[in-house]
């Protein structure tokens, strides 16, 4: 996206990131609060998420909080404390980025173990709808907010070996559809945004042969997670956006 915000565009919006520890969470954090959010750090390694928060502070920008929550263990009474924990910091969230995600070996449907297709389900399909619900009253207390879910090309169009985590993602894209419908005639959006092939660390254990220098890095990314949180996407629902439109699938070349 050839997309060049004002510095201002996301003053006075609060946002929440998953999976803000690192990659394209981490880097997603920086630059909403780059851009004049106050970020709330969600994650699983507290120490990530104070490293980020520590960045944000010495940048003189709003101060970030931080929220430790492992979603591979999360529950309903967990994402409920998740919510109520906010509740107490802001009035409201303007977004929520849904960043956080699990991906196991890729390898056959027959042979993935079942443990690994329940991991993967309960990360990127029950905490991030659990999550969500939770976090559904604050996010409607915004006059314009803004929900954005993480999907992939193969959440659109299965591909061998890609399983669980396509099916979590094609599971994603109808989350993201059903509740942009819901909520269409309300202040709150709801879209995705497939990355594309980024240098990441998930990434890596997809392709660990794949030469990185020949990726995006996240701040690459960062224009369109930029246009879906601020006001010139006020009008975009039910929508899943490419961050790199026309890359083709698979490793780089």
């Amino acid at each position: 996206m050839h997309y060049h915000p004002k510095s201002d565009l996301l003053n006075n919006r609060i946002i929440l990131i998953t999976g803000a520890g690192d990659g394209i969470g981490r880097e997603a954090a920086l630059t909403y609060a780059r851009f004049g959010a106050q970020v709330i750090l969600l994650g699983r390694t507290e120490s990530k998420l104070a490293s980020v928060q520590q960045e944000i502070a010495a940048k003189n920008l709003r101060p970030a909080f931080i929220y430790a929550l492992d979603l591979l263990t999360a529950s309903e009474q967990d994402c409920q404390r998740v919510a109520s924990h906010i509740a107490g910091w802001v009035p409201h969230l303007d977004g929520v980025l849904h960043n956080a995600g699990l991906l196991t070996e890729i390898t056959p449907m027959a042979e993935i173990r079942l443990p690994d297709w329940m991991n993967v389900m309960q990360v990127n399909v029950n905490a991030t709808f659990m999550l969500t619900q939770a976090l559904l009253p604050l996010l409607l207390k915004s006059a314009s907010a803004s929900l954005v879910f993480t999907t992939s090309s193969v959440g659109r169009e299965g591909r061998s070996g890609w399983g669980a985590y396509a099916v979590s993602k094609f599971a994603t894209e109808g989350m993201m559809q059903v509740l942009a419908e819901e909520h269409k005639h309300t202040g709150l959006r709801v879209n995705c945004i497939n990355p594309g092939g980024t240098r990441t660390g998930m990434r890596a254990s997809a392709f660990p042969d794949e030469n990185k220098d020949k990726l995006k890095t996240p701040a690459d990314i960062m224009p369109l997670y930029l246009y879906l949180m601020g006001d010139d996407s006020r009008r975009k629902t039910g929508i899943s956006f490419d961050a790199q439109p026309g890359r083709k699938a698979g490793p780089a070349e």
